[in-house]
Protein backbone atom coordinates (compact mmCIF):
# COMPACT_ATOMS: atom_id res chain seq x y z
CA UNK A 1 0.00 0.00 0.00
CA UNK A 2 3.08 2.05 0.96
CA UNK A 3 6.66 1.56 -0.24
CA UNK A 4 8.23 2.17 3.32
CA UNK A 5 11.97 2.03 3.67
CA UNK A 6 12.98 -0.81 6.07
CA UNK A 7 13.46 1.81 8.90
CA UNK A 8 10.16 3.41 8.43
CA UNK A 9 8.56 -0.07 8.36
CA UNK A 10 10.01 -1.29 11.57
CA UNK A 11 9.02 2.32 13.33
CA UNK A 12 5.33 1.81 12.36
CA UNK A 13 5.42 -1.99 13.23
CA UNK A 14 7.27 -1.16 16.69
CA UNK A 15 4.55 1.58 17.17
CA UNK A 16 1.62 -1.03 16.51
CA UNK A 17 2.96 -3.64 18.74
CA UNK A 18 3.26 -0.88 21.74
CA UNK A 19 -0.06 0.84 21.59
CA UNK A 20 -2.21 -2.29 21.18
CA UNK A 21 -3.14 -3.09 24.65
CA UNK A 22 -5.04 -6.12 23.26
CA UNK A 23 -1.37 -7.71 23.54
CA UNK A 24 -1.99 -9.00 27.03
CA UNK A 25 -5.25 -10.49 27.31
CA UNK A 26 -4.52 -12.25 23.31
CA UNK A 27 -1.39 -13.74 25.16
CA UNK A 28 -3.14 -14.21 28.05
CA UNK A 29 -5.81 -16.31 26.28
CA UNK A 30 -3.30 -18.15 23.87
CA UNK A 31 -3.08 -20.75 26.02
CA UNK A 32 -6.33 -21.37 26.83
CA UNK A 33 -7.01 -21.25 22.78
CA UNK A 34 -4.36 -23.75 22.42
CA UNK A 35 -6.61 -26.05 25.18
CA UNK A 36 -9.99 -25.25 23.38
CA UNK A 37 -8.51 -26.28 20.33
CA UNK A 38 -8.66 -23.14 18.82
CA UNK A 39 -5.89 -20.10 17.49
CA UNK A 40 -5.89 -17.12 18.99
CA UNK A 41 -8.21 -15.88 16.72
CA UNK A 42 -10.94 -17.79 17.88
CA UNK A 43 -10.05 -17.06 21.19
CA UNK A 44 -10.75 -13.16 20.43
CA UNK A 45 -14.18 -14.43 18.65
CA UNK A 46 -15.05 -15.92 21.80
CA UNK A 47 -15.97 -19.23 20.34
CA UNK A 48 -14.08 -23.02 21.73
CA UNK A 49 -13.70 -26.26 19.80
CA UNK A 50 -16.61 -27.96 22.48
CA UNK A 51 -18.56 -29.31 19.34
CA UNK A 52 -19.81 -32.50 20.40
CA UNK A 53 -19.04 -33.88 17.00
CA UNK A 54 -17.70 -31.56 13.67
CA UNK A 55 -20.42 -30.19 11.04
CA UNK A 56 -21.02 -32.47 8.34
CA UNK A 57 -20.93 -30.20 4.48
CA UNK A 58 -21.42 -30.05 1.49
CA UNK A 59 -19.13 -28.08 -0.61
CA UNK A 60 -20.31 -26.71 -3.46
CA UNK A 61 -18.38 -25.25 -6.25
CA UNK A 62 -14.47 -26.45 -5.54
CA UNK A 63 -12.72 -23.56 -7.79
CA UNK A 64 -10.26 -20.82 -6.97
CA UNK A 65 -12.40 -19.72 -4.04
CA UNK A 66 -13.77 -23.13 -2.98
CA UNK A 67 -10.25 -24.96 -2.68
CA UNK A 68 -9.41 -21.78 -0.70
CA UNK A 69 -12.08 -22.59 1.62
CA UNK A 70 -11.28 -26.54 1.63
CA UNK A 71 -7.95 -25.52 2.57
CA UNK A 72 -9.50 -23.34 5.36
CA UNK A 73 -11.00 -26.40 7.17
CA UNK A 74 -10.29 -27.20 10.99
CA UNK A 75 -11.63 -31.03 10.78
CA UNK A 76 -12.58 -30.77 14.19
CA UNK A 77 -15.03 -28.15 13.11
CA UNK A 78 -15.87 -29.22 10.14
CA UNK A 79 -16.46 -32.79 8.01
CA UNK A 80 -16.37 -32.58 4.56
CA UNK A 81 -19.17 -35.23 3.34
CA UNK A 82 -19.86 -34.21 -0.46
CA UNK A 83 -18.87 -31.70 -3.13
CA UNK A 84 -20.59 -30.68 -6.20
CA UNK A 85 -18.76 -29.22 -9.36
CA UNK A 86 -19.81 -29.71 -12.75
CA UNK A 87 -15.68 -29.20 -13.89
CA UNK A 88 -13.23 -31.91 -13.81
CA UNK A 89 -10.19 -30.10 -13.04
CA UNK A 90 -12.32 -28.38 -10.12
CA UNK A 91 -13.26 -31.86 -8.62
CA UNK A 92 -9.68 -32.77 -9.02
CA UNK A 93 -8.13 -29.61 -7.23
CA UNK A 94 -10.70 -30.74 -4.51
CA UNK A 95 -8.90 -33.77 -3.49
CA UNK A 96 -5.58 -33.01 -4.54
CA UNK A 97 -4.92 -29.59 -4.23
CA UNK A 98 -2.62 -27.41 -6.12
CA UNK A 99 0.86 -27.16 -6.81
CA UNK A 100 2.86 -24.55 -5.59
CA UNK A 101 -0.59 -23.02 -3.95
CA UNK A 102 -0.02 -23.44 -0.23
CA UNK A 103 -3.63 -21.95 0.70
CA UNK A 104 -5.19 -24.75 -1.41
CA UNK A 105 -3.57 -28.17 -0.47
CA UNK A 106 -6.97 -30.34 -1.30
CA UNK A 107 -9.00 -32.38 0.93
CA UNK A 108 -6.52 -35.13 1.11
CA UNK A 109 -3.62 -32.80 2.78
CA UNK A 110 -6.59 -31.13 4.99
CA UNK A 111 -7.93 -34.73 6.69
CA UNK A 112 -4.93 -37.06 6.15
CA UNK A 113 -6.03 -39.86 3.21
CA UNK A 114 -3.52 -40.75 1.46
CA UNK A 115 -4.88 -41.76 -1.90
CA UNK A 116 -7.42 -40.64 -4.09
CA UNK A 117 -9.61 -43.66 -3.40
CA UNK A 118 -9.26 -43.72 0.16
CA UNK A 119 -10.56 -40.04 0.10
CA UNK A 120 -13.64 -40.44 -1.94
CA UNK A 121 -14.66 -43.45 0.69
CA UNK A 122 -15.10 -40.51 2.40
CA UNK A 123 -16.85 -37.58 0.43
CA UNK A 124 -19.61 -38.30 -1.94
CA UNK A 125 -18.55 -36.70 -5.75
CA UNK A 126 -21.56 -34.79 -7.58
CA UNK A 127 -20.67 -33.93 -11.65
CA UNK A 128 -24.08 -32.40 -11.84
CA UNK A 129 -26.02 -29.04 -10.75
CA UNK A 130 -25.85 -28.12 -7.21
CA UNK A 131 -29.18 -29.47 -6.48
CA UNK A 132 -28.23 -32.82 -6.79
CA UNK A 133 -26.35 -32.38 -3.85
CA UNK A 134 -28.78 -30.40 -1.68
CA UNK A 135 -31.48 -33.25 -2.66
CA UNK A 136 -29.26 -35.82 -1.02
CA UNK A 137 -27.94 -33.96 1.74
CA UNK A 138 -30.35 -35.63 4.17
CA UNK A 139 -29.17 -39.11 2.70
CA UNK A 140 -25.67 -37.97 2.72
CA UNK A 141 -25.72 -36.62 6.12
CA UNK A 142 -25.18 -32.78 5.52
CA UNK A 143 -26.15 -30.24 7.93
CA UNK A 144 -24.97 -27.38 6.22
CA UNK A 145 -23.01 -26.28 2.74
CA UNK A 146 -20.12 -24.32 1.64
CA UNK A 147 -20.95 -22.56 -1.27
CA UNK A 148 -18.69 -20.88 -3.67
CA UNK A 149 -20.65 -20.49 -6.83
CA UNK A 150 -20.11 -18.01 -9.29
CA UNK A 151 -21.98 -15.11 -8.29
CA UNK A 152 -24.72 -15.40 -9.84
CA UNK A 153 -25.74 -18.41 -8.85
CA UNK A 154 -25.26 -17.50 -4.99
CA UNK A 155 -29.38 -16.51 -3.82
CA UNK A 156 -30.58 -19.54 -6.27
CA UNK A 157 -28.46 -22.16 -4.59
CA UNK A 158 -28.46 -20.28 -0.67
CA UNK A 159 -31.92 -20.40 -0.64
CA UNK A 160 -32.85 -24.31 -2.25
CA UNK A 161 -30.19 -25.02 0.89
CA UNK A 162 -31.72 -23.43 3.43
CA UNK A 163 -34.93 -24.53 2.27
CA UNK A 164 -34.14 -27.71 2.20
CA UNK A 165 -32.88 -27.60 6.09
CA UNK A 166 -29.03 -26.63 5.51
CA UNK A 167 -26.66 -24.06 7.06
CA UNK A 168 -25.19 -21.66 4.91
CA UNK A 169 -22.25 -19.66 3.89
CA UNK A 170 -21.55 -18.40 0.71
CA UNK A 171 -18.53 -16.67 -0.96
CA UNK A 172 -18.82 -13.05 -0.89
CA UNK A 173 -20.51 -11.33 -2.39
CA UNK A 174 -23.50 -12.02 -0.53
CA UNK A 175 -25.93 -11.77 -3.94
CA UNK A 176 -25.67 -10.49 -7.53
CA UNK A 177 -28.25 -7.86 -6.45
CA UNK A 178 -29.88 -6.18 -3.43
CA UNK A 179 -33.18 -7.56 -3.84
CA UNK A 180 -31.18 -11.23 -3.80
CA UNK A 181 -29.63 -9.88 -0.50
CA UNK A 182 -32.89 -9.22 1.28
CA UNK A 183 -34.50 -12.69 -0.03
CA UNK A 184 -31.69 -14.79 0.96
CA UNK A 185 -31.70 -12.92 4.34
CA UNK A 186 -35.63 -13.39 4.58
CA UNK A 187 -35.75 -17.07 3.83
CA UNK A 188 -32.50 -16.99 6.39
CA UNK A 189 -35.33 -15.77 8.83
CA UNK A 190 -37.82 -18.15 8.03
CA UNK A 191 -36.39 -21.27 8.06
CA UNK A 192 -34.08 -20.64 11.18
CA UNK A 193 -30.47 -21.11 9.13
CA UNK A 194 -27.34 -19.99 9.82
CA UNK A 195 -26.73 -18.11 6.48
CA UNK A 196 -22.76 -16.20 6.96
CA UNK A 197 -20.84 -14.69 3.95
CA UNK A 198 -17.59 -14.50 3.33
CA UNK A 199 -15.72 -11.57 4.45
CA UNK A 200 -12.98 -13.39 6.19
CA UNK A 201 -11.42 -9.36 7.56
CA UNK A 202 -14.46 -9.94 10.39
CA UNK A 203 -12.55 -12.61 11.66
CA UNK A 204 -8.27 -11.14 11.31
CA UNK A 205 -6.89 -10.62 14.41
CA UNK A 206 -5.06 -7.60 12.87
CA UNK A 207 -8.15 -5.77 12.31
CA UNK A 208 -9.40 -6.56 15.25
CA UNK A 209 -6.62 -4.85 17.08
CA UNK A 210 -6.91 -1.76 14.14
CA UNK A 211 -10.70 -1.54 15.85
CA UNK A 212 -9.15 -1.66 19.75
CA UNK A 213 -6.88 1.38 18.89
CA UNK A 214 -8.94 3.81 17.02
CA UNK A 215 -11.81 2.69 20.08
CA UNK A 216 -9.43 3.68 22.78
CA UNK A 217 -8.92 7.35 20.89
CA UNK A 218 -4.96 5.96 19.75
CA UNK A 219 -5.69 7.71 15.84
CA UNK A 220 -7.25 10.61 17.77
CA UNK A 221 -10.58 11.47 15.32
CA UNK A 222 -10.77 9.18 12.38
CA UNK A 223 -11.49 11.55 9.30
CA UNK A 224 -10.14 9.38 6.23
CA UNK A 225 -9.29 6.45 4.84
CA UNK A 226 -7.78 5.37 1.51
CA UNK A 227 -7.95 1.72 -0.06
CA UNK A 228 -6.49 0.66 -3.04
CA UNK A 229 -6.20 -3.19 -4.72
CA UNK A 230 -3.91 -2.78 -7.74
CA UNK A 231 -3.01 -5.90 -9.73
CA UNK A 232 -0.34 -5.79 -12.67
CA UNK A 233 -2.91 -7.76 -15.40
CA UNK A 234 -2.73 -7.26 -18.82
CA UNK A 235 -4.00 -8.61 -22.02
CA UNK A 236 -2.73 -12.01 -22.09
CA UNK A 237 -1.69 -11.97 -18.58
CA UNK A 238 -4.70 -12.04 -16.58
CA UNK A 239 -5.75 -14.03 -13.44
CA UNK A 240 -9.24 -13.65 -14.38
CA UNK A 241 -9.04 -15.08 -17.74
CA UNK A 242 -7.92 -18.55 -17.24
CA UNK A 243 -7.00 -20.66 -19.88
CA UNK A 244 -9.52 -22.88 -21.97
CA UNK A 245 -9.10 -26.39 -22.80
CA UNK A 246 -7.77 -27.25 -25.94
CA UNK A 247 -10.41 -26.99 -28.92
CA UNK A 248 -12.16 -24.55 -27.45
CA UNK A 249 -12.16 -21.29 -30.01
CA UNK A 250 -13.21 -17.52 -28.75
CA UNK A 251 -13.89 -15.23 -31.66
CA UNK A 252 -13.07 -17.21 -34.45
CA UNK A 253 -9.49 -17.92 -33.18
CA UNK A 254 -8.09 -20.45 -30.58
CA UNK A 255 -6.29 -18.31 -27.76
CA UNK A 256 -2.72 -18.13 -27.12
CA UNK A 257 -3.64 -19.74 -23.81
CA UNK A 258 -5.54 -22.53 -24.88
CA UNK A 259 -2.58 -23.16 -27.67
CA UNK A 260 0.09 -23.07 -24.43
CA UNK A 261 -2.33 -25.19 -22.17
CA UNK A 262 -1.71 -27.94 -24.95
CA UNK A 263 1.92 -27.37 -25.27
CA UNK A 264 2.07 -27.55 -21.73
CA UNK A 265 0.95 -30.88 -21.24
CA UNK A 266 2.59 -31.96 -23.82
CA UNK A 267 5.65 -30.95 -22.35
CA UNK A 268 4.90 -32.59 -19.55
CA UNK A 269 4.34 -35.89 -20.95
CA UNK A 270 7.74 -35.72 -22.38
CA UNK A 271 9.41 -34.91 -19.31
CA UNK A 272 7.90 -37.83 -17.93
CA UNK A 273 9.58 -40.23 -20.15
CA UNK A 274 12.58 -39.26 -18.52
CA UNK A 275 12.19 -38.39 -15.35
CA UNK A 276 13.23 -40.08 -12.06
CA UNK A 277 13.40 -40.51 -8.77
CA UNK A 278 11.72 -37.52 -6.70
CA UNK A 279 11.41 -35.73 -10.30
CA UNK A 280 9.20 -38.54 -11.51
CA UNK A 281 6.76 -38.02 -8.60
CA UNK A 282 6.14 -34.24 -9.15
CA UNK A 283 6.30 -34.60 -13.27
CA UNK A 284 3.06 -37.42 -12.48
CA UNK A 285 1.50 -35.02 -9.95
CA UNK A 286 2.00 -31.96 -12.58
CA UNK A 287 0.66 -34.13 -15.48
CA UNK A 288 -2.26 -35.45 -12.98
CA UNK A 289 -2.93 -31.32 -12.76
CA UNK A 290 -2.79 -30.71 -16.29
CA UNK A 291 -5.24 -33.02 -17.02
CA UNK A 292 -7.72 -32.39 -15.34
CA UNK A 293 -6.77 -28.80 -16.49
CA UNK A 294 -8.07 -30.71 -19.87
CA UNK A 295 -10.66 -32.57 -19.21
CA UNK A 296 -13.00 -29.66 -18.89
CA UNK A 297 -13.34 -29.77 -22.72
CA UNK A 298 -15.68 -32.33 -21.98
CA UNK A 299 -18.32 -28.86 -20.97
CA UNK A 300 -17.38 -27.81 -24.69
CA UNK A 301 -17.86 -31.08 -26.80
CA UNK A 302 -20.26 -33.07 -25.32
CA UNK A 303 -23.87 -32.11 -26.35
CA UNK A 304 -27.59 -32.93 -25.00
CA UNK A 305 -30.28 -34.12 -27.41
CA UNK A 306 -30.86 -30.59 -28.27
CA UNK A 307 -27.92 -29.71 -29.39
CA UNK A 308 -26.52 -27.87 -26.39
CA UNK A 309 -23.21 -28.10 -25.05
CA UNK A 310 -23.20 -29.42 -21.28
CA UNK A 311 -21.60 -25.82 -20.17
CA UNK A 312 -25.01 -24.66 -21.86
CA UNK A 313 -27.33 -27.15 -20.45
CA UNK A 314 -26.12 -25.84 -17.26
CA UNK A 315 -27.11 -22.49 -17.84
CA UNK A 316 -23.93 -20.90 -19.22
CA UNK A 317 -24.79 -18.40 -22.27
CA UNK A 318 -22.52 -18.12 -25.10
CA UNK A 319 -21.49 -14.60 -25.41
CA UNK A 320 -23.65 -11.91 -28.08
CA UNK A 321 -22.69 -8.58 -29.69
CA UNK A 322 -19.26 -7.42 -30.06
CA UNK A 323 -17.21 -10.68 -28.65
CA UNK A 324 -18.27 -14.08 -29.57
CA UNK A 325 -17.51 -16.58 -27.02
CA UNK A 326 -18.55 -19.85 -26.23
CA UNK A 327 -20.55 -20.83 -23.09
CA UNK A 328 -17.71 -23.01 -21.40
CA UNK A 329 -15.91 -19.41 -21.44
CA UNK A 330 -18.64 -17.66 -19.13
CA UNK A 331 -18.03 -20.84 -16.94
CA UNK A 332 -14.37 -20.49 -17.14
CA UNK A 333 -14.20 -16.77 -16.96
CA UNK A 334 -17.37 -15.74 -15.62
CA UNK A 335 -15.84 -12.61 -13.40
CA UNK A 336 -15.51 -10.96 -16.71
CA UNK A 337 -19.40 -10.55 -17.49
CA UNK A 338 -22.17 -8.61 -15.89
CA UNK A 339 -24.52 -11.83 -15.86
CA UNK A 340 -22.16 -14.11 -13.79
CA UNK A 341 -20.05 -11.37 -11.43
CA UNK A 342 -20.14 -7.67 -10.31
CA UNK A 343 -16.98 -6.98 -11.53
CA UNK A 344 -13.72 -5.03 -9.16
CA UNK A 345 -16.32 -3.75 -6.61
CA UNK A 346 -17.58 -7.26 -6.16
CA UNK A 347 -14.81 -9.20 -5.82
CA UNK A 348 -12.14 -6.87 -4.53
CA UNK A 349 -13.40 -3.58 -3.40
CA UNK A 350 -16.17 -5.26 -1.66
CA UNK A 351 -13.45 -6.78 1.19
CA UNK A 352 -11.76 -3.56 1.73
CA UNK A 353 -15.00 -1.60 1.97
CA UNK A 354 -16.51 -3.53 4.30
CA UNK A 355 -12.99 -3.28 6.25
CA UNK A 356 -13.47 0.29 6.19
CA UNK A 357 -17.19 -0.29 7.43
CA UNK A 358 -15.52 -1.96 10.27
CA UNK A 359 -13.01 0.90 11.50
CA UNK A 360 -15.73 3.24 11.59
CA UNK A 361 -17.80 1.57 13.26
CA UNK A 362 -14.91 1.38 16.04
CA UNK A 363 -14.57 4.95 15.80
CA UNK A 364 -18.42 5.51 16.30
CA UNK A 365 -18.12 3.48 19.18
CA UNK A 366 -19.71 -0.07 18.48
CA UNK A 367 -18.07 -2.51 16.10
CA UNK A 368 -21.56 -4.49 16.19
CA UNK A 369 -23.25 -1.32 14.86
CA UNK A 370 -22.03 -0.90 11.33
CA UNK A 371 -22.92 3.19 10.50
CA UNK A 372 -24.24 3.53 6.71
CA UNK A 373 -22.89 5.29 3.74
CA UNK A 374 -24.13 8.59 3.05
CA UNK A 375 -23.22 8.97 -0.68
CA UNK A 376 -21.06 7.64 -3.28
CA UNK A 377 -19.69 9.50 -6.47
CA UNK A 378 -16.69 7.35 -8.77
CA UNK A 379 -16.06 5.98 -12.09
CA UNK A 380 -15.12 3.35 -14.03
CA UNK A 381 -13.12 2.85 -17.86
CA UNK A 382 -11.72 0.41 -19.39
CA UNK A 383 -8.27 1.16 -20.84
CA UNK A 384 -6.25 -1.86 -21.30
CA UNK A 385 -8.26 -4.58 -22.49
CA UNK A 386 -10.09 -5.33 -25.44
CA UNK A 387 -13.87 -6.26 -26.19
CA UNK A 388 -13.42 -9.64 -24.46
CA UNK A 389 -15.52 -9.09 -20.96
CA UNK A 390 -18.12 -6.24 -19.49
CA UNK A 391 -16.42 -5.85 -16.52
CA UNK A 392 -14.17 -2.61 -16.50
CA UNK A 393 -10.16 -2.17 -15.60
CA UNK A 394 -10.48 0.69 -13.59
CA UNK A 395 -12.83 1.64 -10.82
CA UNK A 396 -12.60 4.65 -8.09
CA UNK A 397 -14.93 6.14 -6.15
CA UNK A 398 -15.40 8.29 -2.92
CA UNK A 399 -18.10 7.19 -0.32
CA UNK A 400 -18.69 9.54 2.87
CA UNK A 401 -19.80 7.97 6.17
CA UNK A 402 -21.17 10.23 9.02
CA UNK A 403 -18.70 10.73 11.76
CA UNK A 404 -20.37 9.79 15.49
CA UNK A 405 -21.46 14.01 15.54
CA UNK A 406 -23.14 14.20 11.97
CA UNK A 407 -26.21 15.69 11.90
CA UNK A 408 -27.60 16.76 8.61
CA UNK A 409 -29.82 19.15 10.53
CA UNK A 410 -27.44 21.09 12.12
CA UNK A 411 -25.26 22.95 9.61
CA UNK A 412 -22.44 22.87 11.83
CA UNK A 413 -22.33 19.12 11.92
CA UNK A 414 -23.77 18.51 8.29
CA UNK A 415 -20.21 18.36 6.90
CA UNK A 416 -19.06 16.23 9.54
CA UNK A 417 -18.35 13.30 7.80
CA UNK A 418 -15.29 10.56 7.25
CA UNK A 419 -14.69 9.83 3.55
CA UNK A 420 -13.23 6.74 2.27
CA UNK A 421 -11.16 7.03 -0.99
CA UNK A 422 -10.94 3.57 -3.01
CA UNK A 423 -9.20 2.58 -6.17
CA UNK A 424 -8.80 -0.55 -7.85
CA UNK A 425 -6.90 -0.84 -11.17
CA UNK A 426 -5.39 -3.41 -13.68
CA UNK A 427 -2.27 -2.84 -15.64
CA UNK A 428 0.16 -1.52 -12.83
CA UNK A 429 0.69 -3.54 -9.06
CA UNK A 430 2.45 -0.78 -7.89
CA UNK A 431 1.21 -0.51 -3.82
CA UNK A 432 -0.32 -3.85 -3.55
CA UNK A 433 -3.71 -3.80 -1.46
CA UNK A 434 -4.53 -2.45 1.78
CA UNK A 435 -6.00 0.50 3.72
CA UNK A 436 -4.21 3.87 5.08
CA UNK A 437 -6.43 5.00 8.11
CA UNK A 438 -5.78 8.52 8.97
CA UNK A 439 -6.66 10.38 12.28
CA UNK A 440 -5.98 13.30 14.19
CA UNK A 441 -3.06 11.70 15.91
CA UNK A 442 -1.90 8.85 14.07
CA UNK A 443 -2.13 7.19 10.95
CA UNK A 444 -2.47 3.87 10.72
CA UNK A 445 -1.28 1.40 7.61
CA UNK A 446 -2.53 -1.97 7.21
CA UNK A 447 -1.00 -4.06 3.85
CA UNK A 448 -2.32 -7.00 2.50
CA UNK A 449 -4.32 -8.35 5.87
CA UNK A 450 -1.26 -9.26 7.36
CA UNK A 451 0.90 -6.36 7.90
CA UNK A 452 0.13 -2.98 10.55
CA UNK A 453 1.82 -0.27 11.25
CA UNK A 454 1.19 3.04 13.35
CA UNK A 455 2.75 6.51 12.75
CA UNK A 456 2.09 9.04 15.60
CA UNK A 457 1.57 12.35 14.58
CA UNK A 458 -0.01 14.04 11.76
CA UNK A 459 3.03 13.89 9.59
CA UNK A 460 3.02 11.25 7.15
CA UNK A 461 6.05 9.04 6.33
CA UNK A 462 7.59 9.12 3.06
CA UNK A 463 5.19 6.81 0.45
CA UNK A 464 8.21 6.08 -2.10
CA UNK A 465 10.97 4.22 -1.77
CA UNK A 466 14.21 5.09 -3.73
CA UNK A 467 17.03 3.07 -3.73
CA UNK A 468 20.77 3.10 -6.23
CA UNK A 469 21.32 1.52 -8.20
CA UNK A 470 24.11 1.66 -10.97
CA UNK A 471 22.00 3.06 -13.79
CA UNK A 472 20.61 5.97 -11.12
CA UNK A 473 17.75 5.84 -8.85
CA UNK A 474 14.77 3.45 -9.42
CA UNK A 475 11.67 2.98 -7.46
CA UNK A 476 9.99 -0.08 -5.74
CA UNK A 477 6.98 -1.14 -7.43
CA UNK A 478 6.03 -4.22 -5.96
CA UNK A 479 3.20 -6.08 -7.14
CA UNK A 480 0.05 -7.30 -5.81
CA UNK A 481 1.52 -10.77 -4.53
CA UNK A 482 2.78 -13.27 -1.64
CA UNK A 483 1.66 -11.44 1.96
CA UNK A 484 4.43 -10.20 3.69
CA UNK A 485 4.99 -11.58 7.23
CA UNK A 486 3.57 -9.64 10.38
CA UNK A 487 5.17 -8.69 13.19
CA UNK A 488 2.01 -8.67 15.07
CA UNK A 489 1.00 -8.01 18.97
CA UNK A 490 1.69 -11.70 19.86
CA UNK A 491 3.75 -13.66 17.56
CA UNK A 492 6.15 -13.06 14.37
CA UNK A 493 3.91 -15.70 12.74
CA UNK A 494 1.85 -14.66 9.41
CA UNK A 495 -1.32 -13.48 10.39
CA UNK A 496 -4.61 -15.50 9.45
CA UNK A 497 -6.40 -14.11 7.12
CA UNK A 498 -9.45 -15.15 8.45
CA UNK A 499 -10.49 -17.69 6.95
CA UNK A 500 -10.05 -20.44 9.01
CA UNK A 501 -12.11 -18.70 12.08
CA UNK A 502 -14.96 -17.95 9.92
CA UNK A 503 -15.37 -21.37 9.23
CA UNK A 504 -15.10 -22.23 12.74
CA UNK A 505 -17.21 -19.90 14.03
CA UNK A 506 -19.94 -20.63 11.68
CA UNK A 507 -19.69 -24.14 12.68
CA UNK A 508 -19.52 -23.52 16.00
CA UNK A 509 -22.55 -20.99 15.91
CA UNK A 510 -24.36 -24.17 14.69
CA UNK A 511 -23.52 -26.14 16.98
CA UNK A 512 -24.04 -23.65 19.72
CA UNK A 513 -27.95 -22.68 18.53
CA UNK A 514 -28.76 -19.43 20.94
CA UNK A 515 -30.18 -15.95 19.71
CA UNK A 516 -26.79 -14.09 20.53
CA UNK A 517 -24.38 -17.02 18.66
CA UNK A 518 -24.45 -15.76 15.12
CA UNK A 519 -21.52 -15.43 12.54
CA UNK A 520 -19.93 -11.70 12.59
CA UNK A 521 -20.96 -11.39 8.72
CA UNK A 522 -24.70 -12.61 9.64
CA UNK A 523 -27.37 -11.59 6.55
CA UNK A 524 -27.88 -7.98 7.76
CA UNK A 525 -23.67 -7.13 7.42
CA UNK A 526 -23.37 -8.75 4.60
CA UNK A 527 -26.30 -7.41 2.81
CA UNK A 528 -25.00 -3.87 3.54
CA UNK A 529 -21.56 -4.74 1.95
CA UNK A 530 -23.80 -5.79 -1.03
CA UNK A 531 -25.27 -2.16 -1.03
CA UNK A 532 -21.93 -0.39 -0.73
CA UNK A 533 -20.43 -2.44 -3.75
CA UNK A 534 -23.54 -2.58 -6.01
CA UNK A 535 -24.63 0.78 -5.48
CA UNK A 536 -20.93 1.78 -6.61
CA UNK A 537 -20.96 -0.07 -9.82
CA UNK A 538 -23.79 1.89 -10.37
CA UNK A 539 -22.61 5.51 -9.91
CA UNK A 540 -19.53 4.37 -12.04
CA UNK A 541 -21.45 3.23 -14.71
CA UNK A 542 -23.68 6.15 -14.54
CA UNK A 543 -21.19 8.79 -13.62
CA UNK A 544 -23.45 10.33 -11.35
CA UNK A 545 -23.58 10.92 -7.38
CA UNK A 546 -25.94 8.40 -5.65
CA UNK A 547 -27.10 8.98 -2.39
CA UNK A 548 -27.99 6.13 -0.22
CA UNK A 549 -31.14 5.45 0.76
CA UNK A 550 -31.16 3.95 4.71
CA UNK A 551 -33.73 1.31 3.36
CA UNK A 552 -31.96 -0.54 1.37
CA UNK A 553 -30.27 -1.87 4.37
CA UNK A 554 -32.70 -2.58 5.70
CA UNK A 555 -34.02 -6.45 5.24
CA UNK A 556 -37.84 -5.84 5.58
CA UNK A 557 -38.00 -2.80 3.23
CA UNK A 558 -38.99 -3.77 -0.59
CA UNK A 559 -36.49 -0.77 -1.51
CA UNK A 560 -33.28 -1.52 -3.75
CA UNK A 561 -30.95 0.95 -5.52
CA UNK A 562 -31.62 -1.38 -8.69
CA UNK A 563 -35.45 -0.95 -8.43
CA UNK A 564 -36.47 -4.62 -8.30
CA UNK A 565 -38.57 -5.84 -5.17
CA UNK A 566 -37.33 -8.72 -3.37
CA UNK A 567 -39.97 -11.88 -4.11
CA UNK A 568 -39.35 -14.89 -1.80
CA UNK A 569 -41.98 -16.56 -4.29
CA UNK A 570 -39.89 -16.90 -7.13
CA UNK A 571 -37.64 -19.68 -5.54
CA UNK A 572 -41.06 -21.90 -4.69
CA UNK A 573 -40.58 -24.43 -8.45
CA UNK A 574 -36.73 -24.27 -8.19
Amino acid sequence: MMNLTPEQRAAGRDNFSAEVTRRDLLKAGAATAVVAGVGVGGFTYGYRKALGSPVRVGVIGTGDEGNVLIGAINPSFIEVKSICDIRPYNRFRAFHGELDQVTRPGLMSVYGWKTATEAKNHVKVYEGSYQELIANAKRDGIEAVIIALPLHLHAPAAVAAMQAGLHVITEKLMGHSVHECKEMARIARETKRHLATGHQRHYNVLYANAMDQIQRGILGELHYIRAQWHRGNLPGHDSWQPPLPPGVRTADKEEKSTTALAERLAACQRELAEASGSDLDLCMKRLAQLEAQVADAILHTTKDKDGKTLAESFGYQKGQGAYDRPAIEELIRWRLWDRTGAGLMAELGSHQLDAATLLISAAHGNPKQHPHPLNVIAAADRPIFPADRDIEDHVFCVIEFPTPDYDPKDDNKRRKKISVQYSSINGNGFGGYGEIVYGTKATLILEKEQEAMLFKGPAAPSTIKVSGAAGGPTMDTQASGAAHVAATSTSKEPVSRGYAEELEHWAWCIRHPAPENKPRCHPEVAMGDAVIALTTNMAARQGKRIVFDPEWFEIDSDKTPEGVEPDVRRYQDT
